[in-house]
């Protein structure tokens, strides 16, 4: 499609604060004043960012259920010459929230855009957790669809390095349970409040998280992130034990039987029923 690009408003991709509102960048605050219209994940929340700031730009909702017949509002505009400042509730806008959409439909239609770069939990989590950066993965929010999560972890399986997901409070126990399950007592961190006065940077095995986590009453979206070490000596930790040996190291690491069971015929390779017939009957 040829455009005159002169007569085309620019999307601006702007990131907010995840926690501390002196994180906003000076850049952020001029361009949400400058913009025709600002883009945001909810309104409501948008509203106190603004006011802190004094910017009284006109605010539209763009958010999940909305983002398809949104960006095409939002295009159109963009067209007409206005420009357009799109934020979410905490961060960069498309990481784990919308924006997605949009973009590419600005792309499509030789519209400009930019990004005005800022806060971003994961990287933020990951610098401080204490694992490796040289190279790491982020995967979101595991998928709530069965197939598509199994794929997901059957990646992680496959990986070295670190990988950081996000997860929901009331999620965590469940979501590290299935963690420990399909990878193994690896190192994991879970980092919460990240720049609030309650941010809090925890890291141990999963099987020691699990526990920490039941003593507790998880508040605040968590990012997880785990230390994969899918080399051969990693594989193979457990290869000089004995059955009982292999047992007695995931008993000792909270896990139940039943769980261990389950474990150690991943570590193997074997049926759980061969595990299972072992120790449970």
């Amino acid at each position: 499609m040829d455009t005159d690009q002169s007569s085309l408003g620019t999307l601006y991709l702007v990131a907010t604060p995840i926690g501390n509102l002196e994180d906003m960048s000076f850049r952020a605050v001029r361009t949400l004043k400058e913009v025709s219209l600002i883009a945001a994940e909810d309104t409501r929340h948008t509203r106190k960012l603004l006011q802190h700031y004094e910017i009284t730009t006109p605010m539209v909702s763009y958010h999940q259920h909305n983002e398809k017949l949104r960006s095409e509002e939002l295009v159109k505009a963009l067209t007409e010459g206005k420009s357009i400042g799109l934020v979410s509730d905490a961060g960069t806008p498309g990481i784990s929230d919308p924006g997605e959409e949009l973009v590419r439909r600005c792309l499509e239609e030789d519209i400009p855009v930019t990004i005005v770069p800022g806060a971003n939990a994961a990287v933020s989590a990951l610098v401080i957790s204490g694992l490796s950066a040289r190279s790491f993965c982020f995967l979101g929010f595991l998928s709530p669809n069965k197939t598509e999560r199994q794929e997901q972890l059957d990646q992680l399986r496959s990986m070295k390095g670190t990988a950081i997901l996000y997860e929901a409070p009331h999620r965590l126990q469940k979501t590290l349970k299935v963690l420990l399950e399909e990878l193994g007592d690896i190192t994991v961190s879970l980092v919460r409040e990240l720049t609030k006065i309650h941010e809090t940077v925890w890291r141990g095995n999963i099987s020691r998280a699990i526990m920490e986590m039941e003593n507790q009453r998880p508040r605040g979206e968590y990012v997880v992130l785990l230390q994969l070490e899918n080399d051969k000596n990693a594989e193979t930790f457990w290869q000089d034990w004995t059955l009982e040996q292999h047992m007695d190291h995931y008993l000792s690491q909270g896990q139940t039987k039943k769980e261990a069971v389950k474990t150690i015929a991943k570590d193997r390779g074997v049926p759980k029923r061969e595990i299972y017939d072992i120790f449970m009957k």
